[in-house]
């Protein structure tokens, strides 16, 4: 079904993440993730595939994948989406130009090469609004700007923060949230937080727990999060205020059993500081740390060895107020039986439940929750209990 264009005169660029730009719903989509769909620099175009609110999405371009399926690139097990090779055969396949091109990419620096500004344009000149999660703001770019002005389409970048004057100190209004809350922290970076997370809330949900999400991330807002933050963003002074000024807005617009935090890169993680400032501003009860022990060396930083998931809880409970109540297990390079021992492994060790979300049945991720929280089992549906 057809949906109308944003008008041109619509800046989203300089939108308020706490009431995220409005847009159809049902919108289409085509994903732009040339040579990266499936691995770590693809965790966007991989999140949309796997969850959106906002877009439906069509087709995933990158050429190495072209004609297979993209839940069977990613999960094995289809879900109508074809991964094609060019912009030309994604519109082609549309039957008509889709309302967005999303720029599902996400390198550790967050800029666009050559040849995907190429292929960006060529978007924009087929009239398509463009979505940018990158570092690089596409509007402030003469080019693009001009492009866009000229196709009467809009550029979004996502992660553009808010006026400094706009942005929210640590100020305690989190002592008022009388949930609890829980983080999804990990032991790297594109781990599978975000996909724990939303597969969390919906699980939740439907055991008659009534959960919501806080992203901290650009794929969540680009996949329609209500509430969240593109944290990386941010300069630092704001970070744990801007978390806890999203958790206040999810509890006092949904009044929820349990708040999920998103978490990113990893407390141990050289590169990057935003799960502390999770563990700060969103002080949560309880943390589920995600793990891959199929991976040896640090995503993008292959001189760094991975951590063991007892040294990363470790350090969580020591750095903040809390327990790890959990481990979500992350399957990649390893086989089923290989998953398996590395799951009793960890419950052996650490003594508390693991799973893997995307091969074992979601009740065991609610069986987690309710295990730590046990008040919230009086929530769950009759049947369930």
């Amino acid at each position: 079904m057809s949906t109308p264009h944003l008008p041109s005169s619509v800046d989203p660029s300089a939108h308020d993440w706490a009431a995220p730009i409005a847009l159809p719903v049902g919108s289409t989509a085509v994903v732009y993730c040339e040579g990266q769909f499936g691995e770590q620099d693809g965790k966007t175009a991989n999140g949309l595939v796997r969850h959106s609110e906002k877009y439906d999405i069509l087709s995933v371009i990158d050429s190495r994948h072209a004609g297979l399926d993209a839940g069977t690139v990613l999960d094995g097990i289809r879900n109508g989406i074809p991964v094609l090779g060019t912009l030309a055969q994604a519109v082609a396949h549309a039957d008509r130009v889709p309302d967005y091109l999303i720029c599902g990419l996400a390198p550790a620096d967050g800029l666009l090469s050559p040849t995907q500004r190429v292929v960006l344009l060529d978007g924009i000149a087929r009239g398509m609004h463009i979505i940018n999660g990158l570092h690089e703001f596409l509007n402030d770019d003469a080019e693009f700007a001009a492009a866009s002005l000229v196709a009467g389409v809009t550029i979004t970048d996502v992660r553009r923060p808010r006026d400094k004057k706009d942005l929210h100190l640590f100020s305690g209004r989190i002592f008022d949230v009388t949930c609890p809350r829980i983080a999804v922290l990990g032991t790297d970076g594109a781990i599978g937080k975000r996909t724990t997370s939303t597969l969390l809330v919906q699980a939740l949900n439907a055991r008659g727990i009534h959960a919501v999400m806080v992203g901290t991330g650009q794929t969540t807002i680009i996949q329609g999060g209500r509430y969240g933050v593109a944290l990386d963003a941010l300069v630092p002074q704001f970070c744990s205020g801007e978390v806890e000024n999203q958790v206040v807005l999810a509890f006092e617009g949904e009044d929820p059993d349990v708040i999920i935090v998103e978490g990113q890169g990893a407390l141990s993680h050289p590169a990057y500081l935003t799960s502390a400032h999770i563990l700060r501003g969103s002080r949560p009860a309880g943390v589920i740390v995600q793990h891959a022990p199929g991976r040896r060396m640090l995503g993008d930083f292959p001189m760094v060895a991975m951590p063991t998931v007892a040294s990363e809880a470790a350090l969580i409970e020591a750095f903040a107020a809390t327990r790890v109540i959990g481990v979500t297990v992350n399957h990649e390079n390893l086989t089923d039986a290989e998953l398996g021992s590395a799951i009793d492994e960890i419950e052996l060790d650490l003594g508390i439940p693991a799973t893997d979300p995307l091969t074992r049945p979601l009740d065991e991720l609610v069986d987690m929750v309710v295990q730590a929280f046990p008040h919230l089992a009086e929530r769950l549906a009759p049947a369930q209990r």
